[in-house]
Protein backbone atom coordinates (compact mmCIF):
# COMPACT_ATOMS: atom_id res chain seq x y z
CA UNK A 1 0.00 0.00 0.00
CA UNK A 2 1.31 3.96 -0.81
CA UNK A 3 2.52 5.02 2.56
CA UNK A 4 0.46 8.35 4.16
CA UNK A 5 2.85 11.27 4.77
CA UNK A 6 2.08 13.99 7.81
CA UNK A 7 4.18 17.14 6.18
CA UNK A 8 4.72 20.10 9.06
CA UNK A 9 5.00 23.68 7.10
CA UNK A 10 6.66 25.36 9.78
CA UNK A 11 6.60 29.52 9.41
CA UNK A 12 7.14 32.29 10.93
CA UNK A 13 4.10 33.25 11.53
CA UNK A 14 1.77 29.84 11.67
CA UNK A 15 2.56 26.07 11.46
CA UNK A 16 0.31 23.90 9.08
CA UNK A 17 -0.37 20.20 8.98
CA UNK A 18 -1.78 17.47 6.96
CA UNK A 19 -1.80 13.84 6.11
CA UNK A 20 -1.11 13.79 2.31
CA UNK A 21 -1.28 10.58 -0.25
CA UNK A 22 1.74 9.72 -2.56
CA UNK A 23 0.39 12.12 -4.94
CA UNK A 24 0.28 15.30 -2.47
CA UNK A 25 -3.15 15.06 -2.44
CA UNK A 26 -4.35 16.39 0.95
CA UNK A 27 -6.42 13.31 2.71
CA UNK A 28 -6.59 15.17 5.92
CA UNK A 29 -8.48 18.10 7.13
CA UNK A 30 -5.72 21.12 7.47
CA UNK A 31 -4.45 21.68 10.99
CA UNK A 32 -3.11 24.97 11.65
CA UNK A 33 -1.49 27.23 15.08
CA UNK A 34 0.37 30.08 16.19
CA UNK A 35 3.63 30.59 15.57
CA UNK A 36 5.19 31.86 18.84
CA UNK A 37 8.54 33.25 17.99
CA UNK A 38 10.15 32.50 21.41
CA UNK A 39 9.19 29.48 22.38
CA UNK A 40 11.65 27.16 22.91
CA UNK A 41 12.46 23.68 20.07
CA UNK A 42 11.11 21.09 22.86
CA UNK A 43 7.68 23.25 23.36
CA UNK A 44 7.79 23.63 19.46
CA UNK A 45 8.05 19.79 19.10
CA UNK A 46 5.21 19.38 22.00
CA UNK A 47 2.84 21.64 20.14
CA UNK A 48 2.94 19.56 16.39
CA UNK A 49 2.41 16.51 18.10
CA UNK A 50 -0.33 18.01 19.73
CA UNK A 51 -1.84 19.38 16.62
CA UNK A 52 -1.59 16.30 14.61
CA UNK A 53 -3.70 14.32 16.75
CA UNK A 54 -7.05 14.73 14.78
CA UNK A 55 -5.81 14.07 11.61
CA UNK A 56 -5.55 10.41 11.45
CA UNK A 57 -2.88 7.66 10.81
CA UNK A 58 -0.19 8.82 8.69
CA UNK A 59 3.44 6.20 7.98
CA UNK A 60 5.91 8.86 8.35
CA UNK A 61 6.83 12.92 8.65
CA UNK A 62 7.91 15.27 6.27
CA UNK A 63 8.73 18.95 7.80
CA UNK A 64 9.27 21.89 5.92
CA UNK A 65 11.19 24.54 8.73
CA UNK A 66 12.21 28.12 7.53
CA UNK A 67 15.76 27.94 7.72
CA UNK A 68 19.28 25.78 6.80
CA UNK A 69 18.75 21.93 8.10
CA UNK A 70 20.87 18.90 7.74
CA UNK A 71 20.38 16.03 8.43
CA UNK A 72 17.40 16.59 10.40
CA UNK A 73 19.09 18.75 12.70
CA UNK A 74 18.93 23.20 12.25
CA UNK A 75 21.67 25.26 11.40
CA UNK A 76 19.82 28.54 11.09
CA UNK A 77 16.41 30.02 12.08
CA UNK A 78 16.12 33.66 10.89
CA UNK A 79 12.89 34.12 11.72
CA UNK A 80 12.23 31.91 14.47
CA UNK A 81 16.12 32.51 16.51
CA UNK A 82 18.42 30.87 15.19
CA UNK A 83 20.12 30.99 18.98
CA UNK A 84 17.72 29.00 20.39
CA UNK A 85 17.39 26.42 17.28
CA UNK A 86 20.80 25.93 15.93
CA UNK A 87 22.22 22.33 16.84
CA UNK A 88 18.84 21.39 17.76
CA UNK A 89 17.58 17.79 16.22
CA UNK A 90 14.54 18.77 15.09
CA UNK A 91 14.38 15.37 13.15
CA UNK A 92 15.13 13.13 15.78
CA UNK A 93 12.98 15.15 18.30
CA UNK A 94 10.03 14.58 16.29
CA UNK A 95 10.70 11.24 15.44
CA UNK A 96 10.52 10.37 19.22
CA UNK A 97 7.06 12.29 19.96
CA UNK A 98 5.44 10.47 16.76
CA UNK A 99 7.02 7.51 16.70
CA UNK A 100 7.62 7.55 13.01
CA UNK A 101 10.55 7.84 10.82
CA UNK A 102 11.04 12.13 9.92
CA UNK A 103 12.69 13.65 7.15
CA UNK A 104 13.16 17.79 7.23
CA UNK A 105 14.24 20.76 4.48
CA UNK A 106 13.72 23.90 4.44
CA UNK A 107 10.14 25.27 3.63
CA UNK A 108 10.61 26.80 0.70
CA UNK A 109 12.97 23.77 -0.95
CA UNK A 110 9.62 21.73 -0.05
CA UNK A 111 7.50 23.62 -1.32
CA UNK A 112 8.77 23.80 -4.69
CA UNK A 113 9.15 19.57 -4.80
CA UNK A 114 5.24 20.10 -5.38
CA UNK A 115 5.02 22.24 -8.02
CA UNK A 116 7.86 21.81 -10.10
CA UNK A 117 8.01 19.93 -13.87
CA UNK A 118 11.20 18.79 -13.58
CA UNK A 119 13.08 20.20 -16.77
CA UNK A 120 15.72 22.29 -17.00
CA UNK A 121 16.75 25.11 -13.91
CA UNK A 122 13.40 25.37 -11.84
CA UNK A 123 13.65 28.00 -8.77
CA UNK A 124 10.46 28.70 -6.31
CA UNK A 125 10.68 32.22 -4.19
CA UNK A 126 8.48 32.19 -1.28
CA UNK A 127 6.66 35.53 -0.10
CA UNK A 128 5.92 35.61 3.38
CA UNK A 129 7.13 36.19 6.99
CA UNK A 130 10.63 36.62 5.21
CA UNK A 131 11.94 35.57 1.62
CA UNK A 132 12.78 31.64 0.74
CA UNK A 133 13.92 30.02 -2.15
CA UNK A 134 15.11 26.65 -3.71
CA UNK A 135 16.80 25.53 -6.40
CA UNK A 136 16.48 22.37 -8.73
CA UNK A 137 17.91 20.98 -11.68
CA UNK A 138 15.67 18.49 -14.05
CA UNK A 139 13.91 17.88 -10.84
CA UNK A 140 16.46 16.90 -8.13
CA UNK A 141 16.61 19.62 -5.32
CA UNK A 142 20.11 21.57 -5.07
CA UNK A 143 21.71 22.49 -2.07
CA UNK A 144 19.88 25.44 -0.31
CA UNK A 145 21.18 28.30 -0.58
CA UNK A 146 20.24 31.18 2.23
CA UNK A 147 19.88 34.13 -0.35
CA UNK A 148 17.40 35.55 1.62
CA UNK A 149 19.66 36.86 3.77
CA UNK A 150 22.35 38.06 0.97
CA UNK A 151 22.45 41.94 0.12
CA UNK A 152 19.39 43.30 -2.18
CA UNK A 153 19.69 47.30 -1.75
CA UNK A 154 20.19 49.98 0.79
CA UNK A 155 22.49 47.75 2.88
CA UNK A 156 19.50 45.18 3.60
CA UNK A 157 19.13 42.10 2.47
CA UNK A 158 15.72 40.28 0.77
CA UNK A 159 14.26 38.79 3.65
CA UNK A 160 14.46 42.13 5.58
CA UNK A 161 12.92 44.34 2.86
CA UNK A 162 10.53 41.59 0.94
CA UNK A 163 9.37 40.28 4.45
CA UNK A 164 5.53 41.01 5.63
CA UNK A 165 6.97 43.35 7.97
CA UNK A 166 8.33 45.47 5.09
CA UNK A 167 5.32 45.35 3.59
CA UNK A 168 3.69 46.55 6.00
CA UNK A 169 5.86 49.76 6.57
CA UNK A 170 6.37 50.80 2.99
CA UNK A 171 3.30 49.69 1.36
CA UNK A 172 1.84 47.51 -1.59
CA UNK A 173 3.02 50.08 -4.33
CA UNK A 174 7.03 50.26 -3.22
CA UNK A 175 6.53 46.33 -1.95
CA UNK A 176 5.63 45.46 -5.88
CA UNK A 177 8.83 47.58 -6.72
CA UNK A 178 11.21 45.33 -4.91
CA UNK A 179 9.53 42.20 -5.71
CA UNK A 180 9.90 43.24 -9.69
CA UNK A 181 13.54 44.03 -8.88
CA UNK A 182 14.16 40.43 -6.40
CA UNK A 183 12.69 38.70 -9.64
CA UNK A 184 15.12 40.23 -12.41
CA UNK A 185 17.96 39.72 -9.69
CA UNK A 186 16.66 35.86 -9.71
CA UNK A 187 17.02 35.35 -13.29
CA UNK A 188 20.67 37.16 -13.51
CA UNK A 189 21.70 35.02 -11.27
CA UNK A 190 20.19 31.29 -11.85
CA UNK A 191 19.09 31.61 -15.71
CA UNK A 192 16.24 29.56 -14.47
CA UNK A 193 13.95 28.29 -17.07
CA UNK A 194 10.65 29.02 -14.79
CA UNK A 195 10.43 30.38 -11.53
CA UNK A 196 7.16 29.63 -9.28
CA UNK A 197 6.40 31.91 -6.50
CA UNK A 198 4.59 30.45 -3.03
CA UNK A 199 4.09 31.51 -0.02
CA UNK A 200 0.92 34.15 1.84
CA UNK A 201 1.70 37.06 -0.32
CA UNK A 202 1.99 36.01 -3.77
CA UNK A 203 -1.51 36.96 -3.60
CA UNK A 204 -0.11 40.87 -3.29
CA UNK A 205 1.62 40.61 -6.24
CA UNK A 206 0.28 43.41 -8.52
CA UNK A 207 2.30 43.54 -11.11
CA UNK A 208 2.21 41.08 -15.11
CA UNK A 209 4.77 38.31 -14.86
CA UNK A 210 6.38 37.05 -17.56
CA UNK A 211 5.29 33.73 -19.39
CA UNK A 212 7.93 31.72 -17.77
CA UNK A 213 6.80 32.86 -13.77
CA UNK A 214 3.90 31.89 -12.32
CA UNK A 215 2.34 31.93 -9.10
CA UNK A 216 1.40 28.91 -6.92
CA UNK A 217 -0.67 27.76 -4.27
CA UNK A 218 0.59 27.79 -0.36
CA UNK A 219 -1.00 24.38 -0.05
CA UNK A 220 2.28 23.42 -2.01
CA UNK A 221 4.24 23.54 1.50
CA UNK A 222 2.25 20.57 2.24
CA UNK A 223 1.86 18.65 -0.83
CA UNK A 224 5.76 18.42 -1.19
CA UNK A 225 6.27 16.47 1.95
CA UNK A 226 5.72 12.67 -0.14
CA UNK A 227 8.86 13.92 -2.35
CA UNK A 228 11.31 14.04 0.50
CA UNK A 229 10.71 10.05 0.54
CA UNK A 230 11.19 9.37 -2.87
CA UNK A 231 15.22 8.39 -3.99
Amino acid sequence: MAAHTLTFDIGGTHMKAAVVDEAGALISERAMIDTVPEAAPPDVVKSLATMVAPLGAFDRVSVGFPGVVRDGRVLTAPNLGTDKWQGFDLGGALSSALAKPVRVANDADLQGLAVIEGKGVEMVITLGTGFGTGLYQDGRLGPHLELSHHPFRQRETYDEQLGNAARKEVGAERWNKRVEKAIANMRRLTNFDHLYIGGGNARRIAFALASDVSLVSNVAGLQGGPALWRD
